[in-house]
């Protein structure tokens, strides 16, 4: 192991450790990626003993190069040098309360501290100290869950999970981050405390789920949330789209596994977080606009428009940002049937404009989410649509180089029009407003402001305004 401990930092805790007489240990995800073979820049350090005191030698050791901060209450502290952080605590010995996460602390062994760990692959060990620098400390094989590739707890997954029901959430994570499975009584204990979920923050769970969603393959996490239960508790509206209805033999597709299957397409070729949960809500309307019609079939009239109106509320429910971030999801959920009509029609110049205009700067991203929502099995539908798809593009493209629409400013304001005939806010400002855009996307005149004023004056003289002299 002392080759994955070159760098210089290693020395240095190992002198300052042995300088106080201290046991310590580098633990936890540094250990586990040094079997995956990935970099990790974040160290977790446990000292038997003072983790602080440890830390402070350190500090001084590397000097002003170096910074300290020192969480008395946790007794922890962090040492940040160039590009590393390490994370020094006590090895530790917890208990729990029933109705809260936050553990009872006493000082422990490092057996102790192991045993508090959540998963076996989180809970390996290297000495650090001169006389066993490098020596791997694994007693419950998490080597051997790691070759095999399984997320198991240490101790009782039931006491696991009932003392920190987050950790629920971070074993979907780690087996969908690393592409894992949860071993099958870990996986039981899931199910058993999944009602356990409800102490936990909005706050602690989004950000599960957010690395979740920002995972490669992010359906392994949801049809494991689904599966143990969790997901009704903490996304009710993905729930709900999961199953089938048949009417007279014609069945609808499973909206749950056709959202997933969006997602991920969409993984394979963008990690913008909110774009991925625009694909994940892209649907989420459908149960509540679906209706059989004897002629049509299965519907879902305007699922996108009220899936947009449904946003805000899953938004504030699950502590997601109320911001920027949720009006782009909103934007994308809305206009995501657009595209997929415009490639399944003719596409004429006005339509284009149209959609330039309400999706500007992205655009671009309207279209990815559209075109990872083909999910058919049939290849030459798929390669029909993407064809269509490439059509929209060009026309998109070609439209935007010969009229400048996208987050285009129609010549005339509101203000100049309320000033030009005397009016204060009101619904002719409206009028006169909607009637200049709609003729500049519309093609009927260009987006100059001769045109718009001769335009203007001719809709202003129908509403009986008058210019003001």
């Amino acid at each position: 192991m002392k080759k994955h401990l070159t760098h210089p930092i290693f020395a240095k805790i190992s002198e300052a450790a042995d300088a106080l007489h201290v046991d310590c240990y580098v633990i936890g995800g540094f250990v586990r990626d040094i079997f995956l073979n990935r970099s990790s820049k974040d160290i977790d350090v446990v000292v038997i003993g003072s983790g602080i005191a440890v830390a402070e030698s350190l500090h001084k050791e590397l000097g002003k190069k170096s910074y300290l901060s020192v969480f008395k209450n946790f007794g922890t502290a962090q040492v940040k040098y160039k590009d590393i952080e390490v994370e020094f605590v006590g090895a530790r010995k917890e208990s729990y309360q029933r109705d809260s996460r936050k553990p009872i602390v006493e000082d422990g062994s490092l057996e102790d501290d192991q045993n508090r760990r959540d998963f076996t692959i989180n809970a390996m060990a290297i000495c650090l100290n001169k006389g066993r620098f490098g020596e791997l400390v694994d007693p419950f094989d998490g080597l051997t869950d790691l070759e095999n590739k399984i997320i198991r707890t240490p101790l009782d997954p039931d006491i696991t999970f009932s003392d920190d029901p987050l950790r629920m959430m971070r074993a979907i994570r780690f087996a969908t981050q690393l592409n894992f499975e949860i071993e099958d009584e870990t996986f039981s204990a899931l199910h058993r405390n999944k009602e356990r979920i409800g102490i936990i923050s909005k706050e602690r769970i989004i950000d599960e789920l957010n690395k979740i969603m920002l995972s490669p393959k992010p359906s392994i996490g949801f049809k494991l949330l689904e599966k143990c239960g969790l997901l009704k508790l903490i996304f009710p509206e993905l729930q709900n789209m999961k199953g089938v209805d048949i009417v007279e033999g014609r069945a609808h597709k499973d909206n749950f596994y056709h959202t997933l299957t969006v997602l991920d397409n969409l993984a394979q070729v963008s990690d913008d977080l909110w774009l991925r949960w625009s694909a994940v809500l892209h649907d989420i309307a459908k149960p509540a606009t679906k209706k059989w019609d004897d002629k049509l079939g299965w519907t879902f009239h305007n699922h996108n428009f009220v899936g947009e109106k449904m946003i805000p509320h899953i938004f504030r429910r699950m502590k997601l940002p109320l911001n920027d971030k949720m009006k782009f999801v909103q934007k994308m959920v809305s206009l995501h049937m657009r595209p997929i009509v415009l490639a399944e029609e003719e596409v004429t110049d006005s339509a284009i404009r149209r959609l330039l205009f309400d999706a500007g700067d992205d655009i671009d991203k309207l279209m990815t989410l559209c075109e990872a929502d083909i999910t058919s099995k049939n290849k030459e539908k798929v390669v029909k649509y993407l064809q269509n798809f490439q059509l929209v593009r060009d026309k998109l493209q070609e439209i935007e180089e010969k009229d400048r629409v996208r987050n285009f400013q129609p010549p005339i304001s509101g203000d100049e029009i309320m000033d030009m005939f005397g009016l204060t806010p009101c619904r002719e400002v409206g009028i006169l407003k909607a009637v200049l855009k709609d003729a500049i996307l519309d093609g009927e005149i260009t987006n100059n402001k001769e045109e718009a004023l001769e335009l203007l004056l001719n809709k202003a003289s129908e509403l009986g305004l008058k210019v003001k002299q």
